[in-house]
C-alpha cells in the first residue's frame, strides 16, 4: 500500500516541503532508513541523521529549520512523535481488517454476534456472549460463558477471558493473556491445610484498555477487579483478585499487584515493581523498577527502593549506602583507637 506525501500530510493536518507526490510504501528508522520508506525526526540527538537519510518522507516538528539541504521531502507537523503513532494505527487498521468467522471455530447459538466480526479458527465462543461491533477474535481464543466484549475490541490468539467478564470498548488483549482466572484465596484449616474459596466475582476492563501478552487479571473474591479506562498493562503482569487500577495508569513487565490493592489514575510503574494487599496508592504515583511497596503512597509523588520511599530521600540515602565500605573502615579504626584509650586509662587506674 503506497501513500504520496500530499495524502501523509493531509491524514496529519501538516505542511510539505518538497515533492508532495512522492511515494511510499513502508516506514524505518531515521539512522536505518532506505528509499522508498518514511521516517521521522522527533529527538534532537538524531538531528544529524536527517541529513543523510535516504528516506524519501521524514516527518519533522514544525519549529525545525534545516542547517544543511535534506534530500528528502519534508512533512512539518506539530509533534511528530505523536504524528507518526497516529500514523502507524492507520497503517496497523489495515493490516487487521479481517471479517468472517472462519471453521472449525465454535459460536454458542446463544451468542450474539455484532457487526462485521472477525472470529478465527479453533475459537470458542460460550453462551450469551455479546460481541459489540467489529470485533477481532483471533484463532484458539476462549471467550467463556456470559462475556461481554465491547466495539472495535481485539482479542489475540491464544487469550482466555473466563466466564462474566466485562471488557469495554476499543479494548486490546494480547496472546497468552488471562482474563478472570479464580483469584487466590485458601483458608488456612486446623490440620495445616488450605480450603479454597470460592472466587464468584468477576474482571471488569473499561473502555481502551490494553494487556499485555501472558498477564493475568484475577476474578475478585465477590464484586469486581477493575481496570479503569486508559489503562495499559505491560506483558507478565499480575493482577490479583478485587485490585482497582485508576484511569491511565501504565505499567511495566513483571510487575505484581495483590489483592484488594486500589491504585489511583495516572500511575507509572517501572518494571518487577511488587505492590503488597490491601493498600492504596494514590493518584499520579510514579514507581521506578523494582520498587517494593509494602505501606499506603501518597500522590503526585516519585518513589524507588524496597520498601519504597520517596526518591528523593532515596538519593540521599544512596549517597551514604556507596560509601558504607569506606564509612565500615573508619568505623574500625575509631573502634580500635577508642579499645586503645580504654586500655592506657585502665593501667594507669591499676
Amino acid at each position: 500500500m503506497e501513500f504520496t506525501a500530499q495524502q501523509i500530510a493531509d491524514f496529519l493536518h501538516g505542511e510539505v516541503v518538497g515533492n508532495p507526490d512522492i511515494k511510499v510504501n513502508n516506514v524505518s528508522k531515521i539512522e536505518e532508513s532506505n528509499s522508498g520508506t518514511l521516517t521521522f525526526l522527533s529527538n534532537p540527538k538524531y538531528t544529524h541523521y536527517i541529513y543523510t537519510s535516504k528516506a524519501d518522507i521524514i516527518l519533522v516538528n514544525n519549529d525545525f529549520v534545516p542547517e544543511h539541504p535534506i534530500s528528502a521531502t519534508l512533512i512539518k507537523v506539530e509533534n511528530a512523535y505523536q504524528s507518526l503513532a497516529s500514523l502507524l494505527q492507520l497503517v496497523d487498521s489495515f493490516k487487521k481488517n479481517k471479517t468472517g468467522i472462519e471453521p472449525l471455530s465454535y459460536v454458542s447459538a446463544s451468542a450474539t454476534i455484532g457487526k462485521d466480526p472477525y472470529i478465527g479458527a479453533f475459537s470458542y465462543i460460550g453462551d450469551n456472549v455479546c460481541l459489540g461491533k467489529n470485533v477481532k477474535i483471533y484463532p484458539q481464543s476462549f471467550i467463556g460463558d456470559n462475556v461481554t466484549l465491547g466495539d472495535n475490541v481485539i482479542v489475540y490468539s491464544g487469550a482466555k477471558i473466563y466466564a462474566d467478564s466485562i471488557i469495554g470498548n476499543r479494548c486490546v488483549i494480547h496472546s497468552g493473556a488471562v482474563i478472570g482466572a479464580d483469584g487466590f484465596g485458601f483458608a488456612p484449616m486446623p490440620d495445616g491445610s488450605y480450603n479454597k474459596i470460592p472466587q464468584i466475582g468477576n474482571v471488569t476492563l473499561e473502555d481502551d484498555v490494553e494487556i499485555g501478552a501472558n498477564t493475568t487479571i484475577d476474578k475478585a473474591t465477590m464484586g469486581s477487579t477493575i481496570i479503569r479506562k486508559g489503562v495499559k498493562l505491560d506483558n507478565l503482569i499480575m493482577i490479583a483478585h478485587n485490585v482497582e487500577i485508576g484511569s491511565n495508569t501504565v505499567m511495566a513487565a513483571q510487575s505484581g499487584i495483590a489483592g484488594s490493592t486500589k491504585i489511583g489514575e495516572n500511575c507509572m510503574f517501572g518494571g518487577q515493581v511488587g505492590i503488597a494487599g490491601h493498600l492504596r496508592v494514590e493518584q499520579n504515583v510514579k514507581l521506578t523498577a523494582q520498587a517494593g511497596v509494602g505501606s499506603n503512597l501518597s500522590k503526585d509523588t516519585v518513589y524507588m527502593g524496597a520498601p519504597a520511599i520517596p526518591m528523593m530521600q532515596f538519593n540521599k540515602a544512596y549517597v551514604y549506602f556507596r560509601k558504607l565500605p569506606e564509612l565500615a573502615r573508619t568505623i574500625d579504626a575509631l573502634q580500635k583507637e577508642l579499645d586503645q584509650l580504654r586500655s592506657q586509662i585502665n593501667r594507669k587506674e591499676d
